[in-house]
């Protein structure tokens, strides 16, 4: 964690009024709308923000996803290593990449979120294919410590080729796997990832998500 980072939150209230949920909620349009309008949004010390329940960090999470020729479905997945910044995750398997919004997102004429996303994933990883994104739905989850502070919005970028690695040292044990594979796996994984695998692939073995909102100009 960086020292004294402030980062971008909304309050609790706010997205119980759109409607509280828990697990994955499809329909991120009726939600985004408010929790990204700058009158509801504040940076506030992420030491803070941690233990404070009456807020709720905004995280992008980005999964990579491949479908190969024959129709078999992959996803980017890794292990969490300890320098990971999110502590109460370590050890943990993800498919998801993405972090804190930050107040040195908030550039003049941009949107601070999608600047936030654009540096997060240049951080993170290397992604040396074409890809298209699409903004898919957000995760809640008040059954877990991380979960009851963080509120994730999901992104899934289908990549013409698996080729994606990692920048940061500590996503550990990275690489393309089969969606059928890893839902035998749910219980290695934090629980954003094991609702995730759950709700966009469990059912039809990985095939399209819902349609979500308007891709981003992200740019690989």
């Amino acid at each position: 964690m960086v020292p004294h980072e402030h980062v971008l939150v909304v309050p609790t209230a706010l997205f119980h009024r759109l409607g509280h949920f828990q697990g994955f909620c499809p329909d991120a349009e009726k939600y985004l709308g408010q929790l990204l309008d700058p009158a509801n949004t504040s940076y506030r010390l992420r030491a803070e923000m941690e233990e404070d329940p009456s807020f709720k960090q905004l995280i992008p999470y980005v999964i990579f996803r491949h479908v190969d020729d024959a129709g078999r479905t992959t996803l980017f997945q890794y292990l969490r290593g300890k320098g990971q910044g999110e502590g109460r995750l370590h050890s943990k398997r993800s498919i998801g990449v993405g972090g804190h919004i930050s107040r040195q997102d908030a550039i003049a004429e941009r949107c601070p979120y999608e600047e936030g996303l654009r540096r997060e994933m240049a951080e993170e990883v290397e992604v040396s294919t074409p890809y298209r994104d699409r903004r898919v739905g957000l995760i809640n989850d008040d059954e877990t410590p991380v979960g009851q502070v963080h509120l994730g919005i999901v992104h899934v970028l289908d990549v013409e080729r698996p080729d994606v690695r990692p920048r940061e040292k500590d996503l550990l044990e990275t690489g393309f796997r089969p969606v059928e594979f890893l839902l035998t796996q749910l219980s290695g994984f934090e629980s954003w990832s094991q609702i995730c695998l759950t709700a966009l692939f469990g059912r039809v073995g990985g095939a399209s998500p819902p349609a979500g909102g308007p891709a981003l100009a992200l740019g690989p």
